[in-house]
């Protein structure tokens, strides 16, 4: 049985799937429940669902699809998008999911990270820590979709959130995300030394090489969108899962 966890993304626009490009540029995938019912008979150890509009145009989350979502998952879920307070997260706990994914709220609240953990414990609070590259090639975090610019370096936002009692860092490598390109090997690397806590390294992958890579690093789980949803880098939408053999043979 694997250790590391493999955790599909599925990115929700309004009440659709898509697959984006460093955040730009997004493609149609489908319809969310319909990809859900794949995963479940795929068995995969975990399904993230991201909304990458909500927190930009001040929305919360759809509560209707997420519910449905919740009643169509067998799987353990986790949900980022939209969340600004308590009583959202209470409600999506409420829904069937395991953990919220913060990103945007935990800069302007870092204290509503400790309380929802005070709450519902740190496994069921993941920070997002979106890192960008400013003109100079710097290495900078973004929130609001990648819209907006924060001056803390990654290293110590990671470890802010450590401390506020995040129990996960999902890691997304804006540069690299939907590209196939491999991941952001030294800024997994440079957060993992960092911080006590799981790192979810996403953004990039495109082989099960790279799957390897990201835990060598010392990733504790891995998270895949376009080798998820695609047949392959330039073909069309394929909903699927490495086989767990070679999972196995390429992470032993």
């Amino acid at each position: 049985m694997l250790r590391t966890r493999i955790i599909p993304v599925l990115l929700l626009h309004n009440k659709s799937l898509v697959k984006t490009k460093k955040f730009n540029k997004f493609q149609y995938i489908g319809d969310p429940v319909n990809t859900a019912r794949i995963f479940n008979e795929l068995e995969v150890d975990e399904l993230c669902i991201l909304d990458i509009l909500s927190t930009r145009f001040r929305r919360e989350p759809n509560f209707n699809l997420i519910s449905v979502l919740a009643s169509e998952c067998f799987m353990p879920l986790s949900y980022g998008g939209g969340i600004t307070n308590f009583n959202q997260a209470k409600k999506l706990y409420e829904t069937g999911f395991e953990k919220v994914i913060i990103n945007s709220a935990a800069y302007c609240t870092p204290e509503l990270i400790t309380e929802i953990t005070q709450t519902y414990g740190n496994q069921a609070v993941i920070v997002s820590l979106d890192v960008g590259r400013s003109v100079w090639g710097r290495k900078q975090l973004r929130s609001h979709g990648g819209k907006t610019r924060h001056s803390v370096t990654p290293i110590d936002w990671a470890r802010k959130m450590e401390d506020r009692g995040a129990g996960e860092l999902l890691l997304t490598s804006i540069i690299h995300e939907g590209t196939y390109g491999g991941f952001d090997c030294e800024t997994i690397s440079e957060i993992c030394s960092a911080v006590d806590i799981p790192v979810i390294a996403h953004g990039g992958a495109g082989s099960l090489q790279d799957i390897r890579i990201a835990v060598d690093c010392g990733a504790s789980a891995v998270a895949l969108g376009s080798m998820v949803v695609f047949q392959k880098q330039g073909s069309g939408v394929l909903v699927n899962f490495p086989d767990p053999n070679a999972l196995t043979k390429v992470l032993s």
